[in-house]
């Protein structure tokens, strides 16, 4: 794809997720969603203070992706970890992933706070990883989505649409706490996302990674959203299956292959839960190299050659879930 392309790609994605979002207040109903109007921008609520539906789970992720990734659930992959898989498939991973999924905003005013995802980031900017892969919009509207167990306040909704640098008016953010449908399916719809942001670290370049697909186990819905942090991570960490084709050289992929799973990390092999106690709940003491894919396999379209890392590990997910043996 070329840059100018590229950049009508990216100029469509907040019109994109606004036409899903749109869809979405249609069905409201249907997807057990609530919209309402704050300081003028519209808020969709897919899962505070309840589970949701997994339909509006599936929609979330897609707002996040701006409609150019297909999510699905699909069968188990495997008869230990009877639950079904959310599956990801994009032919523009760096648009619909990076641009627009990455959770690359945190979010905060006063006391309210929420990791905040979604194509406005665009209009905000101001992250290393969208500055380096020229990744900018100038819409006159904004999508966003917020993860949170609370709806956002006048003040916040104001600061959100000054920082994206629109009217209030011209806002729509999407809510759900971790612990629903909604919250839960869209963390572990990043399966793909995890992966190029691991390859980022490690220096790969992302244009050359030309189309993908994930999968990752839809854990249960937990009680509490910090139990549902440990599952949806152990869901990417232990779970995930990506396929990714690439057009580079085959060097360029074996210089990343060992040190792309989440086996290379040193915390690796205990439910995430119980690794972010030990670190007293900080993110920052944990090995960033954790924060990978469980297994990943990258076809390079130049040479034809297929490099394969990791594996599945169903039995550190049963012992995340609590599942009896």
């Amino acid at each position: 794809m070329n840059s100018a392309s590229q950049q009508n790609l990216l100029d469509r994605l907040n019109s994109n997720a606004l036409q899903l979002c749109q869809r979405s207040i249609d069905q409201a109903e249907q997807l057990g969603i609530v919209a309402s109007q704050i300081a003028g921008a519209t808020v969709l609520d897919f899962g505070i203070g309840r589970a949701g539906t997994l339909a509006a789970g599936i929609r979330l992720a897609e707002i996040c992706l701006s409609g150019i990734a297909r999510v699905e659930l699909t069968p188990a992959n495997c008869a230990d970890l009877p639950f079904p898989q959310i599956m990801v498939s994009t032919d523009f991973p760096l648009a619909a992933c990076i641009a627009s999924q990455y959770a690359g905003w945190a979010f905060t005013v006063k006391k309210y706070f929420a990791m905040c995802s979604g194509p406005a980031r665009l209009l905000r900017g101001n992250e290393n990883i969208l500055s380096e892969y020229g990744l900018a919009s100038r819409t006159p509207i904004a999508v966003g989505i917020f993860e949170s167990n609370a709806l956002p306040s006048e003040e916040a909704v104001q600061l959100f649409a000054e920082s994206c640098g629109v009217n209030a008016e011209q806002v729509t953010l999407c809510l759900a706490r971790t612990a629903s449908f909604p919250g839960t399916m869209q963390v572990v719809a990043r399966s793909v996302e995890t992966t190029l942001h691991k390859l980022h670290e490690l220096q790969f370049d992302l244009l050359s990674v030309r189309n993908a697909t994930g999968t990752a186990p839809l854990p249960p819905i937990a009680a509490d959203d910090l139990v549902s942090l440990g599952w949806t991570n152990d869901s990417i960490l232990y779970g995930s299956n990506v396929n990714l084709w690439v057009e580079t050289t085959d060097s360029a992929v074996e210089q990343v292959l060992e040190k792309l799973p989440s086996s290379s990390s040193r915390d690796f092999g205990e439910p995430f839960l119980n690794i972010f106690n030990r670190y007293d709940r900080d993110f920052y003491k944990i090995d960033k190299s954790l924060f990978s894919p469980a297994q990943v396999t990258i076809n390079n379209l130049k040479s034809g050659r297929t490099f394969s890392c990791g594996r599945l590990r169903s039995d550190l997910l049963r012992s995340s879930f609590g599942l009896e043996n």
